[in-house]
């Protein structure tokens, strides 16, 4: 197992003899005793400047350090509200190491948040997540302000994190108590995210703190504090951190993208860019041949996947999971999620033990994944399966054709039927350019999320070679789906089950068993090869089958086939081309096309609007097209 896995820590709930809340773990309260909102008002908004250096602007970004119960976010999301002349949009980046459960942040908020700010705080209760490590994105006032939590230790998170900060909030535990959240090479990470004229504020102020503010590129001075504090410390960036340059250098002016591809790549980067505003022109070549690539595709199952040594594939997997449900769950009945849980197999009985292993090691919330052996799985199911697993309560039964319609069809996304040959840079746009050289579409940006076909139009426009070997290797794999009668099943399991395979509830129209993996396949078809695996699959997941699905006739069943873009490592590739500037693609999503698709589209959407990136720096490189 990797020696860098640390399992989260969440917060424990307790109170001091005077009634604060307090931490054990550090021997220290949360918040000031004359007051949080107070506090958070004169030292972190009025030490930064604020509501005035966020006037006139577009966005502002705020990095936050310890957001213990969110206090000093509601005070700060409470004076954006209240001031007229506020900026288009607010970003808040903060990191915190020991979250509470939501069921204990409800609470808590309801005791404990002042009174002007206690609306605020039962939408921030509403969203907040599960105790898990990674980034969690909320956003609030229809995504105008966004809060992005960093999970983990601050000295293992704050590398991963990418954001142009034009604020920091410093309220960790006091140094004496949890020195670590006050080193320089903690201090050092967070400058390289400050924007030009970047400002920090902490209660805290010792000589020790400025001069490691110092040692780390901020120049720092003593102010009046608060509530019977003598002193606080506010500061200033002397230059722009090497990652808010980078970060600026990707931000383009809100206007018009062309999308390659309408599938679900293509689809999750439209919802993205066009969320924000964007004008977004999608060219679909399957509509261009007649029929919309996913049209036919009943269902399929998002579930993430969970690995000892937290590797970057469950961690891509768990995130992409969360942002999917909290893009898509508002979306009309067919085209959102059904939350049912998956029953996760293991391939054999004696794999429990190392399963255990894993979730012992992992200490994620049993809310989220737990070991269940064969009863529990059967019960949880509504029918025999044959073995025991994992259980995810937030495995989810999609709609691929719905969902894509739907998102294809938000304000701002037009949808052209066309087959991109190559594309061309003219004139600082990027044209897309048919087999005859005809122009379909120009824009500044352009993102190539058409599957395997992005490697033939890159080869076409000479952008391949030498640039992209990993890219060169993609290929593309048929499977197949069949669609079972429900009363085959008595009606079907109740949650998703998968492993070997997978078997999924009734979606009024039966019931989906899947897949198949041809490699070297000229067509992706239905046949009767194809059903004869998926039934076997599907039956290798029950405790028994019965007349009725005996009786099913492989060959003689309705289903769906289509294509993979898969890439070495089965990572995709996303992200900006580094020799085609403009030029992005998102492809290679392999079998995880719904759990990629909306992180993807609001990874490029955050890059091109300069705001906190929801996804880690580590991981976003794995991706990077390369």
């Amino acid at each position: 197992m990797s020696s860098s896995y640390v399992p989260l820590a969440p917060a424990t709930v307790a109170l001091d003899a005077e009634g604060r809340l307090y931490s054990p773990a550090y021997g220290d309260v949360y918040h000031s005793p004359a007051g949080a909102l107070g506090q958070a008002e004169h030292v972190f908004l009025r030490g930064n400047g604020l509501p005035e250096r966020w006037r006139g602007r577009d966005a502002f970004t705020v990095c936050e350090t310890g957001f213990g119960l969110g206090l000093n976010f509601l005070a700060l999301w409470r004076a954006w509200r209240d001031d007229p002349a506020r900026s288009a949009a607010l970003h808040v980046l903060a990191v915190e190491g020991h979250p509470f459960a939501p069921a204990d942040l409800a609470a808590l908020l309801a005791r404990h948040a002042p009174g002007p700010l206690a609306g605020l705080a039962r939408e921030l209760a509403a969203q907040w997540p599960l105790p898990l490590p990674g980034l969690h994105r909320l956003e609030f006032d229809g995504g105008a302000v966004t809060l992005t939590l960093a999970f983990g230790e601050a000295q293992t998170v704050a590398p991963r994190l990418d954001a142009c900060v034009d604020a920091y909030f410093l309220d960790g535990f006091a140094p004496g108590r949890n020195p670590r959240m006050w080193e320089p090479a903690l201090l050092r990470e967070l400058a390289a995210m400050a924007a030009p004229g970047a400002t920090l504020a902490t209660w805290a102020c010792t000589g020790e703190l400025r001069r490691a503010l110092s040692e780390s590129g901020f120049d720092a001075r003593r102010e009046t504090g608060y509530g019977g504090k003598w002193h606080m410390t506010v500061a200033t960036a002397r230059a722009e951190g090497a990652r808010a340059a980078q970060a600026r250098a990707r931000i383009r002016p809100r206007g018009h993208a062309v999308v390659v591809g309408a599938g679900l790549a293509g689809a999750g980067i439209a919802q993205g860019l066009a969320l924000r505003g964007w004008r977004v022109t999608v060219l679909d070549a399957a509509r261009a041949g007649g029929v919309a690539a996913h049209a036919g595709h009943m269902a399929a199952a998002l579930t993430p996947v969970v690995a000892r040594d937290d590797n970057a594939r469950a961690r891509l997997s768990r995130a992409g999971s969360a942002r999917a449900l909290a893009r898509w769950r508002d979306l009309p009945e067919g085209a959102a999620p059904r939350v049912c849980g998956t029953v996760q197999l293991e391939r054999d009985e004696g794999r429990a033990a190392a399963l255990a292993g894993t979730l012992e090691t992992l200490a994620f919330p049993a809310e989220w994944v737990r070991q269940v052996d064969r009863d529990e799985a059967g019960a949880l199911a509504g029918m025999p399966v044959a073995r025991g697993g994992a259980y995810f309560a937030q495995g989810m039964l999609m709609q691929p054709g719905r969902l894509i319609e739907t998102l294809l069809a938000l304000p701002g996304v037009t949808v052209l039927p066309a087959q991109v040959a190559r594309v061309h840079q003219d004139g600082g746009q990027w044209q897309a350019l048919d087999a005859a050289g005809r122009e379909l579409a120009r824009a500044d940006t352009m993102i190539l999320a058409n599957a395997a076909g992005a490697r033939g139009v890159l080869d076409a426009s000479g952008l391949l070679e030498p640039w992209l070997p990993r890219v060169a290797q993609m290929h593309a794999l048929a499977g197949e789906v069949t669609l079972l009668p429900a009363a085959a099943l008595e009606g079907g399991p109740r949650c998703i089950i998968g492993g070997e395979g997978y078997l999924l509830p009734d979606t009024g129209e039966g019931c989906v068993a899947g897949s198949t993996y041809v490699h070297g396949a000229e067509q992706a078809l239905i046949s009767a090869e194809g059903q004869q695996v998926t039934l076997g699959k599907a039956a290798g997941l029950l405790g028994a089958v019965g007349p009725a699905w005996n009786a099913l006739t492989p060959g003689s069943l309705p289903g769906w086939a289509g294509w993979r873009a898969v890439l070495p490592g089965r990572l995709p590739a996303v992200g900006e081309l580094a020799h085609a500037p403009g030029l992005w693609m998102a492809a290679g999503y392999a079998s995880r096309g719904l759990s990629w698709s909306a992180l993807m589209g609001d990874l490029i959407g955050a890059r091109l609007m300069g705001e906190p990136s929801p996804l880690e720096r580590d991981l976003a490189g794995l991706v990077t097209p390369r």
